[in-house]
C-alpha cells in the first residue's frame, strides 16, 4: 500500500486490510469507540445473526473476543428489543445477550 494512501486512511479514521486475492475489510470507530467492520465476513456474520434472532435489523458488526466469539452483531429484534449476537469464526452462534446502556 502506498504510504500516502495509508496515512490518509489512518487520518480519516478508516483502516483497510488487504488479504490474498484482494479481499478487504474496512473498519471505523463508532461513537462508542468500538470498531465496526464491513466486507464479506461482516455480511456473513449479519446473515447468521439475523437467522439466530429470527429476523430484525442489524445495526452494527464488530470483531469480538468476548465469550470465545469472533463476531458481534447488534440486532434490533422485531419486538423492538436490542441484543448482541456473538458468533464464532465459523459464524456459529456463541450467545445472544441483551444490549442495554443501563
Amino acid at each position: 500500500m502506498n504510504k500516502k494512501i495509508a496515512v490518509a486512511a489512518v487520518a480519516a479514521g478508516l483502516t483497510v486490510s488487504v488479504a490474498g486475492g484482494g479481499a478487504a475489510i474496512a473498519s471505523s470507530q463508532s461513537d462508542e469507540g468500538d470498531a465496526t467492520v464491513s466486507g464479506a465476513g461482516a455480511d456473513k456474520a449479519t446473515a447468521a445473526a439475523l437467522k439466530a434472532t429470527n429476523g430484525g435489523t442489524a445495526n452494527s458488526v464488530e470483531r469480538d473476543s468476548e465469550n470465545g466469539a469472533t463476531w458481534e452483531v447488534e440486532v434490533t429484534r422485531n419486538d423492538g428489543s436490542t441484543v448482541d449476537v456473538r458468533l464464532d469464526e465459523h459464524y456459529d452462534l456463541v450467545v445472544i445477550e441483551g444490549d442495554s446502556e443501563e
